[in-house]
């Protein structure tokens, strides 16, 4: 009979560095299976990852929903590796319900939406998150489907009500007053270097509100089936991802002019897009077989940088962390290479 190796356990490389619970991280090395056909074990603290397949050289686990520790190990025959730390999505909220990008004040708060059925009330329209994660509390009620949130730098938060056709303007206390009125299914929002807000209606219209409340109309697209989530970049570019029936869906640039063209295509149910302090464009969708969120580079590249399930929207903050929504929670990664 063969004698069983016990060979030492090497991680090379983890990908995508980051992960909230639910995503899929893929492993390099060498001597992580002692026989071809053995399985090893990937331990999250005492939560055991699913493999979904395995090698000598490389593994792809799941990470387990109950997973508290950001180091792993991984076990095969006797040998075990030495605990590998990874950027970790620590659960800030559950219990929500958010459809687009969550929203982060000057203080470093976290706000988020209770969205809810299509043209249902609920109890509570927008959470507030203490900077430090620990309190989470009703901020405001009374707004029917909140869908998107936007800062303006006077600390005042604008709110897309897609029920409403309505962008709401909440002060610090949260006081409320309309913004903007006749925005059809208004959903995603952004904002240009020169405080001009942009609204999202997804059956085909993107408006333009100028800093003294002037509406027009700046682009037509193909509607949506759920929402235009917006982004506006330094360089005046505006860009819009928008799930339809495809599988196959388009990120759109329009200038400032107004003018459509397709920016990027191929991606699975694009949803919440959003620029980092560095200017690079991140977007929650499926591509090529991998699900979360991507930085999209100008050489058309496409980098899977947070893995996960359901994404739908992510927030970055001053500090360099990460907010990422999934369709029930919200998740905070410290620090996103």
């Amino acid at each position: 009979m063969a004698r069983r190796r016990d060979l030492e356990i090497r991680i090379d490389s983890i990908f995508p560095s980051a992960a909230i619970p639910g995503g899929q991280i893929m492993v390099r090395g060498s001597g992580m299976a002692a026989e071809p056909r053995d399985q090893p074990e990937v331990s999250f603290g005492e939560a055991r990852g699913r493999l979904i397949f395995s090698g000598p050289e490389r593994i792809l686990v799941t990470i387990p929903s109950e997973v508290e520790d950001n180091e792993f190990r991984i076990t095969a025959g006797k040998a075990t590796s030495a605990p590998v730390p990874f950027a970790l999505g620590r659960q800030l909220a559950d219990d929500v319900h958010p459809v687009a990008n969550p929203a982060i004040d000057p203080d470093g708060n976290v706000y988020t939406t209770q969205s809810g059925p299509r043209g249902k009330k609920t109890p509570v329209s927008i959470y507030k998150i203490a900077r430090d994660g620990g309190t989470m509390s009703a901020f405001l009620s009374g707004i029917v489907n909140p869908t998107g949130l936007l800062f303006r730098p006077d600390g005042t938060l604008l709110v897309s009500s897609r029920h409403e056709g309505t962008v709401y303007a909440v002060d610090p206390k949260g006081e409320m007053e309309v913004f903007a009125e006749g925005m059809g299914i208004a959903t995603g929002l952004a904002m240009d270097s020169e405080e001009n807000v942009y609204v999202g209606d997804r059956t085909g219209t993107v408006f333009k509100i100028s800093r003294d409340r002037k509406i027009y109309v700046f682009a037509t697209l193909e509607s949506s089936v759920a929402a235009y989530h917006l982004a506006a970049g330094t360089d005046g570019n505006l860009f819009v991802s928008a799930p339809t029936t495809s599988s196959f869906d388009a990120i759109r640039q329009i200038d400032s002019e107004g003018s459509v063209t397709v920016w990027r295509r191929g991606f699975g149910r694009p949803q919440g897009i959003a620029f980092d302090a560095s200017d690079r464009l991140h977007l929650c969708a499926s591509y090529r077989g991998q699900r979360g969120i991507f930085r999209l580079g100008e050489d058309g590249g496409a980098e899977l940088v947070v893995s996960g399930q359901g994404i739908v929207g992510l927030a970055f903050e001053p500090e360099g962390g990460l907010v990422v929504a999934t369709g029930n929670s919200l998740y905070r990664i410290p620090q996103l290479s």
